[in-house]
Parts: structure tokens; sequence; C-alpha cells
């Protein structure tokens, strides 16, 4: 959910003739022991009930999937949106499975379900409280971490919520997809009361993050899909004022924006699901940059776009998930923060997210 169903055939057909790999890493379905795992969230297609769990070893190039089917001897779901750890458990967000799947961080044994509308990203809040943003629903849904119950919910005065971020004990909501909000909401996160509506540059707040500097930065709209441009706001969170807005181009689909180690520098996605290079690949840009990224950092091929980035906190090393149209496998790509290419491996249907 949240992704065009409209793929053109011909770029469907010419990513399954791009994509293929020499010598691709095996895929271990056992299940990975210790430290320094870089997991993939693989979304699967819609309704289909094919996400999919991997995970990757860098130091000894290792992959691992499905990690959830091999443990529990049962599909995931349907649409793997994110994960979260808490409290030393995985929490998964399985979107159109309307389910937060409780996983045990070495087993991969499922511990518990938590039944919720479309759920979407979840964030710690205490040590026994978490907050869960939904697709479609007005509401924050308040989760008890150590019951693994639904405890209370926080109605928001729009009609989505999406991306979530803490910050000195508040809590920052974006709203997309709805296309009418143009404000993210601060929650205090004792009371779980809203304590302030902020204003951004365009519509559709979507993913809200922070930077060295502690100023937010909100990325929101999507001229393609809700018929809002795609704008960049930064933000005083102590204040709500802003501090610089950015417009990108009306074909422009800027997705899933990310800091380096140091978040001095912002990394995002531009996917042209069209078969065009124009807006199509990774970018970046310094959070005191005048300007938008004019060319990208790593550009995206003809008849190819990027679903996932993320970038190791260990060793700066930039990676992207590659879709390939959603009705194959995908691939993901492991890139130098200069853009270099040093790896890459297959992994599940649709790779959306990274989790360090």
């Amino acid at each position: 959910m949240g992704r065009k169903n409209s793929q053109i055939l011909i770029l469907v057909l010419c990513c399954i003739a791009a994509c293929k790999k020499d010598k691709p890493a095996p895929i271990n379905n056992t299940a990975p022991t210790g430290s320094g795992y870089v997991y993939v969230v693989c979304e699967g297609q819609f309704q289909d009930g094919n996400a999919s769990l991997y995970a990757y070893q860098p130091i000894i190039k290792s992959v691992y999937g499905d990690l959830y089917q091999a443990a529990n001897n049962q599909p995931l779901g349907d649409v793997f949106q994110s994960m979260t750890l808490v409290n030393g458990t995985f929490f998964l967000c399985i979107n159109n499975s309307t389910k937060v799947a409780i996983v045990d961080t070495h087993s991969y044994k499922l511990i518990a379900n938590i039944s919720i509308a479309d759920p979407r990203y979840i964030l710690p809040v205490t040590t026994t409280k978490a907050y869960l943003t939904s697709l479609y629903h007005n509401k924050v849904y308040i989760i008890n971490t150590q019951s693994y119950t639904l405890a209370d919910s926080i109605i928001l005065p729009c009609k989505s919520t999406e991306g979530i971020c803490g910050y000195n004990g508040d809590v920052f909501i974006a709203t997309w997809p709805d296309s009418t909000s143009n404000s993210i909401y601060r929650v205090d996160g004792t009371t779980n009361k809203i304590t302030q509506t902020i204003q951004v540059a365009g519509y559709a707040p979507k993913e809200v993050l922070l930077d060295k500097e502690q100023t937010l930065w909100v990325l929101a709209g999507d001229g393609l899909q809700i018929g809002k441009i795609a704008t960049l706001t930064r933000l005083d969170p102590s204040t709500g004022n802003i501090l610089a807005s950015y417009q990108f181009p009306p074909n422009a689909e800027p997705i899933k924006p990310v800091f380096n180690p140091t978040k001095d520098t912002l990394y995002f996605i531009e996917a042209n699901q069209f078969g065009g290079t124009d807006n199509n690949g990774i970018y970046r840009m310094g959070i005191h940059d005048a300007a938008l990224p004019a060319q990208p950092l790593i550009a995206a091929r003809a008849l190819q776009y990027f679903w996932a980035l993320g970038i190791d906190p260990a060793t700066g090393h930039i990676y992207v998930g590659d879709p390939k149209g959603f009705i194959q496998n995908g691939d993901v790509h492991i890139y130098t923060q200069n853009g270099t290419a040093i790896d890459d491996f297959a992994v599940g249907l649709g790779p959306g997210h990274f989790y360090f």
C-alpha cells in the first residue's frame, strides 16, 4: 500500500533483463546468530501475502531469508511496512494484514500479534509504551510494549498518520497521504496530548527526521499520486518556525529520506516508475545547502527505479533496494558514501526498508 499499482509492462520486462547478477550470494534459510546484521524489510506484492524478512552479514557477505517463514512455518503476511526494535524484540508492521507481529530477535519465532488497522511506523516512547501510526486513519495508536496489547489511541485532526519522530520527550507526527493537511502535530509523550500544530511548506507531510543540529526535516507531498508537489521543510522544533524550504519538480517523487551517521547530510530517493532517467536515483544534500541537488549521486538506469534506502551507522555505506517492478525478487546494492558500488545481493519481493 502507498505505491502506484500502475506498472508499465515494458518497465517490468526491461528490469528483469537489466538486473541479472553474475554470482548471487546463496540464500541461507537458517537463523543467523551474533550481531552486526543488516535487516531487509521486503514488502511483497500488495494482496499476495508474500512479504518477507531478510538479513545480511556484511563481514562474511552472507544472506539469510526468509527468516520469519523459516522460523514459524507460515507466511509473514501482506505488505511488510516497517520494523522496529522495542525492548529487545522486533515489532513488525504488516500493513494490509492489519497486524503488528512481535518476533524474538534471536530465533525469529512469533511471540504475539496485535490486531491494528493498517499499521505503518512504530516509535518507542517509554519502556512500556510505543506510538503506532496508521494509514487512512486519524489515530496514533498507543501500544503496551510489555503486555503486547493495544492500550489507547490519540485522535488527530487529519485523515491519516504516517511518519513519526521523537524529540525531547515529545513526538512529531506526519499526516500523509492527507492532501488537505499542511501540518505536522506535536504530542506530549507523557500526557499523549496534542500540544502544537506546525505548518510546513507543502501538503501531505509524510516523513519527519532530525539532523545533527536537532532541527526537523519534513518531506511532504507526491505530485503523481495525490496531486501535491513534493516539498522539503527544515523547522526549528522548539518554535515551529520554518528555517528553509525546498520545492521539487512537479514530476518528482522523493521518498525514504535518511541521514548519514553524522547527520549533516541528507540522502533520499527520487523514483521514476515510468521508465525515464529524469528525477531517478539517490540524491544527497548538506543540511545548509541553498537548493536541492540537481543531479543524483547514484543514478538509476532507464527502466529502473529504487524503493529502499538506508545508511549503515557504523560504516556509512549506502544500502539501496531495487524492487524490479515488484514482480520478482529484488536486489540490494551497497555503495560507499560517495556512490562507489562495492557489493550487492538478492532478497525477497519488494525491498522497502533497512534496519541496522
